[in-house]
């Protein structure tokens, strides 16, 4: 076990709350989880920076149960539609795979040089700038366009599977750290023709697959690897008490956060979040300045794990 003071409960639940947030929005949960991260002392050794690597992964988990419950009803379609029993199941089953699939491929294929390359200061707060003025433009570019009286619940099966791929493709984008998969796969959807509240639908539920591989990936070469290594797993480093309540946390806000994502959307569009963004990187900029926080990249080691996160 690592030492107790390297991340308590609470310091557990209040990066439960940030990642459940931040996680839908498209905010970008990187610059929120450095600032917390820092401000709560961690990461000031390479053992509390390990720790809170690791339950930035596990705590994951939570997000993709707050959508599972949410969007229960859909996901239920789906699994009858690959069953054979929902046409309009299967295909928005297929269209979630078709959009996944260049997310699984190039995470994989590209996942060590995006740490080495792209996390650090300026990577991150010119992701999160130039995120805030994209979302800016393509507010007054197509949210202002789209009606949104018109609400047709066909709209999510209609979609063409050329165009999940191209949302899936979007998705990539916020391989960068600081982008926001949040934004990139909101943005793609309603560029693909979809209301801002399917657009935000069909983000989440791409997100299952996406955080979901990302989780069970890192997961499985942390406790390959520590095996392996004969050094503690994240389980035994920070310890179940941690990992439950910040999943527990993540999980309740990740609710809060996707009914209020929805509503807000469909009234109000992007623009404020990309105003947000913009803030958000000045903020962190100026914490980085003042030797308040700061942004490393992960020190390649036999137990490394991934930044495979595409809400990054």
């Amino acid at each position: 076990m690592i030492d107790s003071g390297s991340m308590n409960i609470l310091q557990a639940i209040v990066l439960g709350l940030v990642e459940g947030i931040t996680e839908y929005l498209p905010v970008s949960s990187t610059g929120h989880l450095i600032i917390a991260a820092d401000l709560l002392g961690l990461g000031e050794s390479a053992a509390q920076k390990e720790a809170v690597d690791t339950f930035n992964i596990v705590v994951q988990g939570g997000a993709i149960l707050a959508v599972l419950g949410l969007y229960f009803p859909r996901v239920i379609q789906m699994c009858k539609g690959l069953l054979g029993k929902d046409p309009a199941g299967l295909k928005l089953a297929l269209n979630i795979i078709v959009a996944f699939l260049p997310a699984a491929i190039l995470g994989v294929l590209f996942n060590d040089i995006i740490e080495e390359k792209l996390f650090n200061t300026p990577s991150v707060i010119t992701a999160l700038a130039l995120g805030g003025v994209f979302m800016i433009v393509i507010d007054r570019m197509k949210f202002r366009t789209v009606d949104t009286d018109e609400d047709p619940e066909n709209d999510l099966i209609d979609l063409s599977m050329s165009k999940a791929l191209f949302i899936g493709l979007m998705q990539c984008i916020a391989m960068v750290p600081g982008t926001s998969r949040s934004m990139m796969t909101i943005v793609g959807g309603v560029m693909a023709g979809l209301k801002p509240k399917q657009a935000a639908e069909f983000s989440f539920l791409l997100g299952l697959p996406t955080l979901g591989g990302a989780c069970v990936y890192s997961l499985a070469k942390n406790l390959k690897e520590s095996s392996e290594a004969g050094t503690p797993n994240m389980f035994e480093m920070l310890g179940w008490t941690p990992i439950a309540a910040g999943v527990i946390v993540a999980t309740i806000s990740a609710a809060l956060a996707v009914r209020w994502l929805v509503a807000f959307l469909n009234k109000h569009g992007l623009a404020l979040f990309g105003y947000y963004r913009l803030v958000l990187a000045a903020a962190l900029g100026g914490l980085i300045a003042l030797g308040v926080v700061s942004i490393d990249a992960p020190v390649p080691d036999s137990n490394d794990l991934p930044v495979v996160d595409l809400d990054e």
